[in-house]
């Protein structure tokens, strides 16, 4: 995997609206936070834009992330929202001035379809972090320290207390994944990603818990689970129960598809459509500790 090179202060650093359409007062809130910080912000000149749910034209879209992958200037591309529209641009982006200098892109939602292409097929790091769409104007914002950290090449080897359905054990791999329903959808395609040797990260929002169930039965039976180093489990939020009740909650369906398997697996961690959605950098080997009062990340350089 290629790393991205580090920001540092003065960069010039983009943000862009690939998929839904997003409020202007909240990427500039997003300006105002990263300009604070010593970055100086490039807008897409079609950011604002707006075609029903999406960010204006697909054409529109893919001309601003194209413009931002092509320039030598932008040191980081920053999703302005999630939402729907990223796999409608994707087939038509050129990465060949890109992956002769890679850049960090980051966001989470539908930017795991942009995670999935960079780390299945183009070998590059990304990250998987919050967007302006729900960028705090609190200082003490884990969400928006631990991007921000990211970026400047800062990873933090994070130790979060374990939860009960956790199970314990030590891995290593290389760390992949984001938001589950996407990951669905990816299936059968040349972006389906391979478990072996890697760890696995999911997240997702507002699923019926029988859609969740559905979900991880394919990735059990595509054999997607078995051959795993890791899954690590983040938000799981505004989950509908349905009519009748599913019966379980949506943790209680993820252990259920991995009980029989001996790999290490982490729930409850700070990262989705959650307020504390701490960065993680796909594609980066991980070092994971697991045992009965805490769990210890150790990203390898």
């Amino acid at each position: 995997m290629y790393q991205p090179a580090a920001l540092k202060k003065g960069d010039k650093i983009g943000i862009i609206s690939p998929a839904g359409r997003i409020d202007p007062d909240q990427v500039g809130v997003a300006v105002k936070r990263l300009e604070d910080i010593g970055l100086k912000v490039v807008l897409g000149k079609h950011v604002f834009d707006v075609d029903n749910q999406f960010a204006g034209k697909d054409i529109n879209r893919l001309r601003d992330l194209q413009m931002m992958l092509d320039d030598s200037e932008i040191k980081a591309i920053l999703c302005s929202r999630g939402g729907y529209g990223s796999v409608r641009i994707l087939e038509h982006i050129n990465f060949d001035w890109f992956i002769r200098k890679p850049k960090w892109i980051v966001g989470y939602s539908d930017i795991t379809v942009f995670h999935t292409y960079l780390n299945n097929i183009l070998d590059v790091e990304s990250l998987h972090a919050c967007m302006p769409i729900n960028f705090s104007v609190k200082e003490d914002d884990k969400a928006f320290i631990s991007m921000v950290e990211s970026l400047y090449g800062r990873f933090e080897n994070y130790v979060i207390e374990s939860h009960p359905l956790n199970r314990k054990g030590n891995a290593e791999g290389e760390l992949i994944g984001g938001n589950l329903s996407i990951l669905y959808s990816l299936r059968g395609t040349f972006l389906d990603f391979e478990p072996q040797g890697r760890i696995l990260f999911i997240e997702d929002v507002g699923e019926n818990l029988y859609h969740l169930d559905r979900m991880m039965q394919n990735l059990k039976i595509g054999g997607k689970l078995s051959e795993l180093q890791a899954l690590i489990v983040g938000g799981m939020s505004d989950m509908k129960t349905g009519d009748p009740k599913f019966g379980k909650t949506a943790y209680e369906i993820i252990y259920e598809a991995v009980k029989f398997y001996d790999y290490p697996v982490v729930f409850n961690f700070p990262a989705g459509h959650i307020r504390e959605n701490w960065s993680l950098p796909l594609g980066k080997y991980l070092e994971l500790q697991v045992d009965n009062e805490k769990v210890k990340f150790n990203w390898i350089k």
